[in-house]
């Protein structure tokens, strides 16, 4: 029988291309989860399923696993739902892989974490890959910079609001850059990862750095849209985007990720290990980018089971 990889959410995002990946590989594959997954969806059946409940049934659902592929994180706090409990809740979930024998842990962190940043979300993750070097487990920690690819947010909420607006606004003067890397190069760095021994921590980054303004023009370019992109104060940025919201339920930006998006955290200072260029997939996915928003408040939060 082949080894047996734990995936955290493998039917949102970044947990599902890995998920695919390591069944391409030939692994089987358990999921942890916190919703219920869409009948219809096509991991279905190819996956097993447990609760991604941070309790005693932890233990229970990582037995037998030879490597933890951990993405679980919040994108902002919201309610109950904080930066310091996705923290502890990380620390719940490392305790029972360790108590469960697994192998090895492949924990998803971000570029540039930081325990004395001014972002509550890059302290949050710096405390995360604390604990994972302090579990005693052999792991690796891998940091994403600005993960592109189907399904993903930002990029495609970016084009949804060039393919309706007249105006986008860019926050600030624009020229910050990002390091776009694809979510399968993600996916194949996470699994390469996971078959390593050392303890290690690697940057998941593409082969292109470019400003973001930049990266909003191509993308308004690749869609065909017609809408005029401006440099504005932040603030003023911020309102146009809560507006946004207010039209779709939704939080398209908060003023952290704004201010760490101008910062320039989401770049490598390391070679870039993702292959795939940023262009060459924005002009295959320009016909169907931007088509339909896509929510986070409806992925994360609406209708949790």
């Amino acid at each position: 029988m082949s080894a047996l990889d734990v995936v955290t959410g493998a039917f949102s995002y970044t947990g599902r291309h890995i998920a695919e990946h390591l069944l391409g590989r030939g692994r089987r594959v358990r999921t942890l989860t916190r919703q219920l997954p869409d009948p219809s969806d096509p991991l279905v059946g190819k996956v097993d399923v447990a609760p991604l409940a941070f309790d005693a049934t932890l233990e229970t659902s990582l037995r037998g696993a030879d490597t933890l592929y951990n993405t679980y994180w919040v994108r902002f706090e919201r309610g109950h739902t904080t930066f310091a409990e996705a923290v502890s809740n990380t620390g719940r979930l490392l305790d029972a892989a360790a108590r469960a024998g697994v192998r090895r842990v492949v924990h998803v962190s971000v570029s540039n974490p930081d325990e004395r940043s001014p972002f509550a979300y890059f302290r949050g993750k710096a405390a995360c890959e604390a604990l994972v070097r302090a579990s005693g487990l052999s792991h690796a920690i891998v940091r994403p910079t600005l993960v592109f690819g189907p399904h993903d947010l930002l990029l495609n909420d970016i084009a949804w609001t060039l393919r309706r607006a007249p105006l986008f606004l860019v926050p600030g003067d624009g020229r910050y850059e990002v390091q776009p890397v694809s979510v399968g190069d993600t996916a194949r760095i996470c699994a390469e990862a996971g078959e390593a021994e050392d303890d290690t921590v690697v940057d998941a980054a593409g082969p292109d750095r470019l400003p973001f303004a930049e990266l909003v023009r191509m993308i308004r370019d690749a869609i065909g849209s017609r809408s005029r992109i401006h440099t504005a104060p932040p603030a003023v940025a911020l309102a146009a985007s809560r507006l946004i919201g207010l039209l779709v339920r939704d939080i398209p930006l908060t003023r952290a990720e704004m201010d760490a998006l101008a910062a320039g955290l989401l770049v490598s200072h390391g070679p870039p290990l993702g292959t795939e260029r940023f262009a060459a997939w924005l002009s295959q996915s320009a016909p169907v980018l931007g088509l339909t928003y896509a929510s986070e408040l409806g992925r994360n939060f609406r209708g949790r089971s």
